[in-house]
């Protein structure tokens, strides 16, 4: 029949959209009516289209329900009259209802498609501008596949909803109507014949939609789950390599693979096992239909015509065509009411860090920074820093060590105020961090990571990532400065050298010299540099370490490093141990101070005797003295990086 191909479809459609997601529960139903609200508002900018769209939808539906009628007064009324010439007329008016079913049913694709298109970029831009407004922490707890099911895969079902679900809701439910009308008009006892199969439709669908909602939520799950694990194995694939470990992520994508493609099967099965009850139910309301139409016509009993038994035949193949459309929407609704509610949560996240609703622009920064009576916490039962009071004058360039969970970069998220602290206040100039806007606070400053990172694009464009509108000039000019124009202008296309996903192309080293670049072009009041030289070969670091030193020239700065050689020139150190300032004070002073600083300096200055093989026992013994000694270690053959 006729409508197997779009039950087809329709399935294959159904089970295709139930990949990205997560875990559901019950809780789905309940808040089913708040999602499918928030999802509609999105409708609202697109009103006359949708109106367009729904008029369009009429006027199929109209001549759809027309045309049967025309052609049971054809049977009925011309043929029996032997009118040719009212025959050619009804023909040429059916000829006509067709045509004008195929283009009204495209012009309300067409409308449809265009605001489905529109729904799914406004979704997406939003979507993407709460995630980029929403705290570090919430994306250092979450992993990135799912965030991109989210944005991809959940949007997309989402959209079918609304650009193409509604619409055909609202289309199956009249068309059914008026079939049931006009069935009950021409003959009301032969409808109810008709009609006798809908119990067993009704129940069959009630069966196939509860054991789909369970079996698409399961397939969901996994399959955001496979794209979780194999993004982080891709993030990953460094350490993979390294370790040999190729075949193993292999054989766990495999499993994740082929768990995610039985639950994908057995949700087809469940599917494809409801299609054949769809088409028995057709075949025996048409045999019904024909058995007892056509003996009533024959007699000539009721008032029965061959031409009405037509009409019957032709009402109750698109009779099921809404009903099996209406259950596979159902399946398409929970999908989407799944999704919407995880895009949902995304959006009604709270962003933690916010502008005040009073907040000022940032004057121009001269460069103090003041921690005051600081506490910080990332939940409620484990503090990381306590009374945290430092004081960072103008011009300063500062260095917080400690080891490893001290509080280190805590503090130093909380200048850009990436957090807000849980006590006390950050001042910077004596502005209070919470009373302006984040992005004049930001655009302030600069900051140069442990692990650097460059986005796709031209060389130049990630030097001039802060300032899009820097010249060229301005570009090679930092580049310089940074020590990174040698390396660039070898590079196959110089400054447009386009820089690969994940920088492939470019060593650690010479990622690291161009974020510095980037730095320096920023112009920063205040720079961050978190652990920039502890990945790097000792000449690579020789070379940052010059270029670090031009970065921080006449700008505060605050460094964190493990390589304690890197800061012995800092004005300050802080010295940090389990959220507290354990120390504080320049290279020499902490030195002489039998103290947390000296030991883990001296740990240092062990580890870099037994790299260059000189015994631990006699330090002195090549005159090298352990106040010293890391930061004469220049003559170590480079890593490679």
């Amino acid at each position: 029949m006729s409508m197997s191909t779009s039950a087809y479809r329709s399935i294959v459609r159904s089970v295709r959209h139930n990949t990205p997601g997560s875990d559901d529960t019950e809780a789905d139903v309940r808040f089913s009516r708040y999602i499918l609200a928030r999802l509609l508002a999105y409708l609202k900018p697109h009103k006359a289209k949708m109106a367009a769209a729904f008029a369009a939808m009429l006027l199929v539906t109209g001549l759809s329900l027309w045309i049967p009628i025309l052609i049971k007064d054809a049977i009925d009324v011309h043929i029996k009259a032997a009118d040719t010439g009212a025959l050619l007329r009804v023909s040429v008016t059916i000829a006509l209802a067709y045509g004008g079913t195929f283009v009204f049913q495209a012009l309300q694709r067409y409308f449809m498609a265009w605001v489905g298109q529109r729904v799914l970029a406004t979704l997406r831009l939003e979507l993407v501008t709460k995630l980029q407004i929403l705290p570090i922490d919430y994306h250092t707890r979450r992993i990135v596949g799912v965030i991109v099911s989210r944005v991809i895969g959940d949007v997309s079902v989402i959209n079918e909803l609304l650009s193409q679900g509604l619409i055909q809701l609202f289309s199956d439910v009249i068309l059914l109507v008026g079939i049931v009308w006009v069935m009950l008009a021409l003959d009301a006892n032969l409808a109810l014949l008709t009609f006798t199969v809908i119990p067993f439709m009704v129940l069959s669908t009630y069966i196939f939609s509860k054991k789909a909602r369970d079996r698409f939520r399961q397939t969901r799950t996994l399959a955001a789950d496979m794209i979780g694990n194999f993004a982080e194995t891709l993030t990953g694939m460094r350490v993979v390599q390294a370790f040999g470990q190729e075949q193993k992520m292999t054989r766990l994508f495999d499993a994740d693979n082929s768990n995610t493609r039985q639950a994908n099967i057995h949700s087809m099965k469940l599917a494809f096992t409801f299609l054949p009850v769809v088409e028995i139910m057709s075949v025996v309301a048409t045999c019904l239909i024909l058995l007892f139409g056509a003996r009533a016509a024959i007699n000539n009993l009721e008032g029965i015509t061959v031409g009405i038994v037509a009409a019957f035949l032709a009402y109750a193949t698109r009779f099921f065509q809404p009903i099996q459309e209406l259950s596979q929407l159902f399946t398409t609704m929970q999908a989407a009411m799944a999704g919407g509610e995880k895009i949902v949560e995304i959006l009604d996240t709270d962003e933690g860090v916010k502008d005040p609703e009073d907040g000022h622009q940032m004057p121009p920064i001269q460069g103090r920074i003041e921690f005051s009576n600081v506490g910080f916490h990332y939940n409620e039962s484990v503090a990381v820093l306590h009374n945290i009071n430092l004081v960072i004058e103008q011009g300063q360039t500062i260095a917080l060590v400690g080891p490893t969970g001290a509080g280190k970069t805590s503090i130093a998220n909380l200048i850009p105020r990436f957090y807000d602290a849980t006590d006390g206040r950050v001042l910077i100039d004596g502005v209070d961090v919470r009373t302006v806007t984040q992005s004049s606070l930001r655009s302030q400053m600069g900051m140069v990571t442990q692990e650097p990172h460059l986005f796709t694009g031209t060389v130049a464009d990630n030097i001039r990532f802060a300032r899009p509108d820097a010249g060229m000039d301005d570009v090679i000019r930092v580049a310089r400065e940074a020590n990174a124009h040698d390396f660039i202008v070898e590079l196959a296309d110089g400054y447009e050298t386009e820089v690969e996903e994940g920088a492939t192309n470019l060593s650690v080293g010479q990622r690291q010299l161009i974020c510095i670049a980037r730095a320096i072009l920023a112009n920063p009041r205040i720079l961050i540099m978190d652990e920039a030289t502890s990945s790097v070969d000792t000449v690579t670091e020789a070379m940052i370490q010059e270029a670090l030193d031009r970065l921080l020239a006449q700008r505060t700065s605050v460094v964190i490093a493990h390589r304690l050689s890197t800061i012995r020139n800092a004005d300050k150190i802080f010295v940090l141990d389990h959220g507290d300032v354990a120390e504080e004070g320049t290279h020499d002073e902490l030195y002489e101070v039998d103290g947390l600083y000296r030991t883990l300096y001296d740990m240092q200055f062990l580890d870099y005797q037994a790299e260059l093989g000189i015994p631990t026992e006699t330090p002195s013994a090549n005159g090298l003295h352990p106040a010293a000694a890391p930061a004469d270690l220049g003559t170590r053959q480079p890593r490679r990086t």
